[in-house]
C-alpha cells in the first residue's frame, strides 16, 4: 500500500487498520520488490524481536464498516507506484549530486 492509497481512508479519530487483507511473507515481499526493480536479492533470516507480529494481515473490518473503505489496488500496483515515486526522487538526487561534482 502506498501513502496516497492509505490516506483515502483517514477521517476517524479511533485507530483503524488500513492495508491489504491478503497475507504474504516478508520473503515474498522482498522478492516482489526485487523483481519489479530488476534486481536479485539474497534473503537473510534473523531472529525476530520478541514483540514482532507473527501474522502480517491487518483486520480492515473497522475501515470497511466505519469508513466504507477497502483497498482498491493490488499490492503489485502499489509497489509499482511506490518504486516509481522513489526512482523519480533518486534520479533528481543523482542529478543534483552530479552537478555538485560529488
Amino acid at each position: 500500500m502506498n501513502v496516497e492509497h492509505a490516506t483515502e481512508g483517514i477521517s476517524v479519530n479511533d485507530p483503524v487498520n488500513l492495508g491489504n487483507s491478503v497475507e504474504f511473507t516478508m520473503r515474498q515481499l522482498a522478492e516482489e520488490v526485487a523483481g519489479l526493480c530488476g534486481r536479485e536479492v539474497q534473503v537473510r533470516y534473523c531472529p525476530l524481536p520478541q514483540d514482532d507480529p507473527r501474522q502480517r494481515q491487518p483486520d480492515i473490518t473497522r475501515a470497511q464498516n466505519m469508513l466504507w473503505w477497502s483497498p482498491s489496488i493490488s499490492l503489485r500496483e502499489a509497489l509499482v507506484k511506490t518504486i516509481s515515486y522513489f526512482a523519480e526522487r533518486m534520479e533528481g538526487t543523482l542529478q543534483v549530486a552530479e552537478a555538485k561534482g560529488t
